[in-house]
């Protein structure tokens, strides 16, 4: 018997998302006290989000619950510090640090630990589109030793 595995191009699905804002159930919102995000597509095998961010608006240092996914800017810019592994030059953490433009995004695997900023003076939109979908994701800190969990935020709990 031959199988045919299927996956989802989770840029390919933000970016035609951030494409056709007519197709989003709703407009995006923008909020002084937090960044905003709602549900736009919910799929057997992945999920999309619509997110705002205000000027110093940021997550803090989380991963995805081992969901794979991508980040697409749809307006403004934004910046994501990614933890890298230590190396024998770095004995501790590392973050390797990106601006992500409006039109522009990438790829994420489900070992993906981030934070996300919106460091401009400008208004950002952004998709972040997940496979699985979220069930999931782990809050960190970073100290001397390391990263250390904070929380596991559950969908349905926590957002």
């Amino acid at each position: 018997m031959i199988t045919t595995e299927t996956r989802t191009d989770h840029l390919a699905t933000a970016a035609r998302l951030a494409a056709d804002p007519d197709s989003w159930p709703v407009a995006p919102r923008f909020s002084l006290a937090a960044r905003w995000y709602h549900r736009i597509v919910a799929e057997p095998d992945s999920e999309a989000w619509l997110l705002t961010w205000l000027p110093g608006q940021g997550t803090p240092l989380h991963d995805h619950g081992g969901s794979a996914g991508a980040l697409y800017v749809v307006s403004g810019r934004l910046t994501e510090e990614v933890v890298t592994k230590r190396t024998l030059d770095h004995p501790g953490l590392v973050f390797t640090t990106r601006d992500v433009a409006a039109g522009s995004g990438h790829r994420f695997g489900p070992r993906h630990i981030h934070r996300v900023t919106n460091r401009t003076e400008q208004p950002a939109i952004s998709i972040h589109v997940y496979g699985p979908a979220l069930r999931t994701m782990t809050r960190y800190e970073l100290t001397d030793a390391g990263l250390r969990m904070l929380a596991v935020d559950r969908a349905g709990a926590q957002w």
